[in-house]
């Protein structure tokens, strides 16, 4: 087996700065976690919302603190630097080598969409964001690592997108169809859903968006792992 990760994302239109923030770090027992925030507000002010919370959960997660207490931690410290006055959403997404499973942690209104053994569902239990109080809980999910396996991880960008034009998206009714096409590849999933949004939103998104897709497929070739990164200057 081998597992591929792909992001899109982009900002709220006219807005300098997205109030979206994903890092990627190697776990100590190995693996990889993936964390994305959506800071309150847009622009500057979001982005530093949401770098408080993804740098405190990178930190813990890199001395081999696990998902969920990450994410507890992450929450109070937000909630002690701006006293409760703003919130962030959360996600965090794990490939842990130890476990041998992927391990989904949420604190996002936002579902996750997983695909397993060809079945379209969601997890959208009720979770709070981060930072409003004290002792916030993530909703944590944990499967094994299996071939096909694949989960979508989005901001509120995305489940408010075209919402203006009347013909809002249906990130639920995307991954179906995608889905129906085949085993997953995270590069064209990501970008076949920001388009999507980007298409309802007339190129003008209302807010901003990230797109995380994580599958389990097949090894192909060599012992070698890769990361490609573009970004628009």
């Amino acid at each position: 087996m081998e597992a591929r990760v792909a992001v899109a994302k982009v900002r709220k239109y006219a807005t300098p700065e997205s109030g979206d923030t994903l890092e990627m770090i190697e776990r100590p027992s190995g693996g990889l976690s993936v964390v994305l925030a959506d800071g309150q507000m847009s622009g500057k002010p979001a982005k530093a919302i949401a770098n408080i919370v993804v740098r405190k959960a990178i930190s813990l997660l890199a001395d081999g603190v696990r998902d969920g207490a990450a994410a507890r931690a992450a929450s109070d410290y937000l909630y002690t630097q701006r006293s409760g006055k703003v919130v962030a959403t959360l996600n965090i997404l794990s490939l842990d080598l130890l476990s041998q499973s992927l391990v989904i942690t949420r604190n996002n209104p936002a579902p996750v969409v997983l695909i397993q053994d060809g079945v379209v569902s969601l997890l959208d239990g009720p979770t709070d964001p981060v930072g409003g109080r004290r002792g916030v809980r993530p909703e944590i999910h944990q499967f094994p690592l299996a071939v096909g396996l694949t989960a979508v991880v989005f901001t509120d960008g995305l489940v408010h997108a075209g919402e203006r034009s009347g013909h809002p998206v249906d990130p639920v009714a995307e991954a179906h169809a995608l889905a129906a096409t085949g085993p997953a590849d995270p590069d064209t999933w990501a970008d076949t859903l920001l388009r999507r949004a980007l298409e309802a939103e007339d190129g003008r998104p209302s807010d901003d968006i990230s797109i995380l897709v994580a599958a389990i497929l097949p090894r192909e070739g060599e012992e070698v792992r890769r990361l490609a990164v573009r970004m628009p200057l």
